[in-house]
């Protein structure tokens, strides 16, 4: 019975028949029309500072007159933070992979310790350049299993 109203219910969320929700922005109002936004346009005394106004005069603004970032269901702002969001995960993953490459580059040598402290730059180098198509490396290792160690090489503390 139970899977049965689960599976009811999933069709009709599914279908539509539930009446579709439309919620305020929480009080945004196009930065055109913010009073408190042509107030600090108004305010603009370089060409620069004027074009930037001119941007966000399309975006929302609050009570403050500035303008707020839309993060939400909606695709319209999909490039508002995804884009960002993206960026940032894969510098980051550059930074983390060229360290990882780095560390098992030097991980052989007699004095691995000391060229954790004092980077030797051509090896660095390499792992950077390297590093730019972590994605790709990272599945590849992944489905050799060779990014993941098996749980039997891995301690756990007794308890």
């Amino acid at each position: 019975m139970r899977r049965l109203f689960a599976v009811l219910l999933s069709a009709f969320l599914l279908l539509g028949f539930a009446p579709v929700a439309h919620a305020e922005i929480g009080g945004l109002t196009p930065c055109a029309e913010s009073a408190r936004f042509q107030q600090r346009a108004a305010g603009a005394t370089t060409a620069q500072a004027k074009a930037r106004f001119s941007m966000y005069s399309q975006a929302l603004c609050g009570t403050d007159g500035l303008p707020h970032l839309i993060v939400d269901g909606r695709w319209s702002h999909a490039g508002d933070f995804i884009i960002p969001g993206i960026a940032f995960l894969y510098i980051a993953g550059c930074i983390g992979w060229a360290g990882r490459g780095y560390l098992q580059a030097v991980a052989g040598r007699k004095d691995a310790t000391m060229h954790e402290i004092q980077i030797d730059l051509p090896v660095a180098l390499k792992a950077t350049l390297a590093a730019a198509t972590w994605p790709l490396a990272a599945f590849k290792e992944f489905g050799t299993g060779k990014l993941t160690e098996a749980d039997s090489k891995i301690t756990v503390s007794p308890r």
